[in-house]
């Protein structure tokens, strides 16, 4: 298949993208490098620094012949978004709308939407929340993510244009960025290698659902095996919460010099409770988690690791 992996210099598009040459399929990303690394993007792709709501992306589509779109461009920052909500607009509607306009004039046959289960379903009203739990956003960044999905079943109803939308939790793994609003884990890695104790807002007993970055690939290339025009949503979870502090301990039994733990002020609106049900990839894909917890922190930190050796 031709495949175009937008966001394909980040942390989780590079992940999708090596994986699906590594199968023997032909991979052009886009990504406008704002966030993304050149040093992701794998040799064999072929690469276009742009922005997705470029008119040339659709020459690209029609130039490279592509077969399925993976939307990964995204800004993902939460507190940014509500910082600046016209931002995440911009960006996560109105690129994805742009995206899928080129789509339905190259003929595109699958669309793959990288959107969250966290901050789509908002403070969730039971546990672990499945497809069908209420989509109650509590940022513009969860708003911007759902309005996507809903653009995506639009293009499904009136274009005929196969979607499958991804509702990932908490993903986590090597080359995520531990600065900015990046996930727990790649804050607290870089950190605590360097001898600094992160600070753990509140109490520290928020609960995420924590999933490795190669189970989020592996429903990545599942999603290519999906019958030409069928289309669903899927959370891509674990259905384990695991504390802030249990997160903490943990990195900090596998690191030379453990660091103390300190807390900081609660976070303003923060969810408590987060956590996701799988039954429904696995009843329609196969896919589970293969990944544990302790063994993807150990990775997560060894990447880390190489990674501060070689600065």
């Amino acid at each position: 298949m031709n495949i175009l992996v937008t966001g394909g210099a980040g942390f989780i598009g590079s992940h999708i993208a090596e994986e699906y040459l590594r199968l023997g399929h032909h991979v052009v990303i886009i990504d406008d490098l704002s966030t993304g690394v050149l040093r992701n993007v794998p040799r064999s792709a072929v690469f276009y620094q742009a922005d997705i709501r470029d008119e040339s992306v659709a020459d690209i589509l029609d130039r490279h012949e592509i077969d399925v779109i993976n939307h990964h461009a995204a800004q993902i920052d939460v507190r940014r978004s509500v910082q600046d909500p016209r931002l995440d607009v911009a960006v996560n509607v109105i690129g994805t709308v742009s995206l899928l306009e080129a789509a339905v004039r190259k003929r595109v046959r699958r669309f793959i939407f990288a959107s969250t289960g966290g901050a789509v379903y908002g403070e969730q009203r039971y546990f672990p929340a499945d497809e069908n739990h209420p989509a109650d956003p509590l940022s513009p960044y969860g708003i911007s993510k759902l309005a996507c999905e809903k653009f995506l079943s639009y293009y499904r109803i009136v274009h005929g244009l196969a979607s499958t939308v991804f509702r990932y939790t908490n993903v986590y793994g090597p080359r995520q960025n531990p600065h900015g609003e990046a996930g727990v884990v790649a804050i607290f890695s870089e950190k605590m290698l360097r001898g600094v104790a992160p600070t753990i807002n509140g109490d520290g007993m928020q609960t995420r659902d924590y999933v490795y970055v190669a189970d989020v690939v592996r429903a990545n290339v599942l999603a290519l095996d999906m019958a030409d025009g069928e289309s669903d949503t899927f959370n891509v979870s674990t259905g384990v919460e695991t504390t802030v502090v249990d997160i903490f301990e943990a990195l900090n039994k596998e690191i030379p010099e453990p660091v103390r733990r300190v807390h900081g002020p609660e976070k303003p609106g923060e969810q408590r409770r987060s956590v996701c049900s799988w039954d429904r990839i696995r009843a329609r894909m196969g896919w589970e988690p293969e990944i544990a917890l302790a063994e993807g922190l150990r990775m997560t930190l060894e990447w880390f690791r190489q990674s501060l050796d070689r600065r």
